[in-house]
C-alpha cells in the first residue's frame, strides 16, 4: 500500500511542479505549443486536423481504476 501512497504524491507533486514552471516561465507553454504544432505539420503537410483528446477523462478513469483495482486486491 506504501507504493500506491508514493504514486499518488509523487503524481500530485509532479503536477505542481509543471504548473509553477510554466508560471515561472511566462509563454513557455505557447513556445512548446508551437514546436509541436510545427513538428507535426512537417511530418503531415499543412492539414488542419483537430484532434479531441479527453486527458482530464483518462486521468479520472486511471485513478478510479487504480483504487478499484488495489480494494479488489486488498479485499482477496
Amino acid at each position: 500500500m506504501d507504493w500506491l501512497v508514493t504514486s499518488i504524491v509523487l503524481s500530485v507533486v509532479l503536477t505542481v511542479v509543471l504548473n509553477v514552471a510554466l508560471r515561472a516561465f511566462p509563454g513557455a507553454g505557447d513556445r512548446a505549443a508551437r514546436r509541436l504544432e510545427q513538428a507535426a505539420r512537417r511530418d503531415r503537410g499543412d492539414r488542419r486536423v483537430q484532434v479531441w483528446f479527453p486527458w482530464k477523462a483518462m486521468l479520472l478513469a486511471s485513478l478510479g481504476l487504480t483504487v478499484v483495482v488495489n480494494l479488489l486486491r486488498w479485499l482477496t
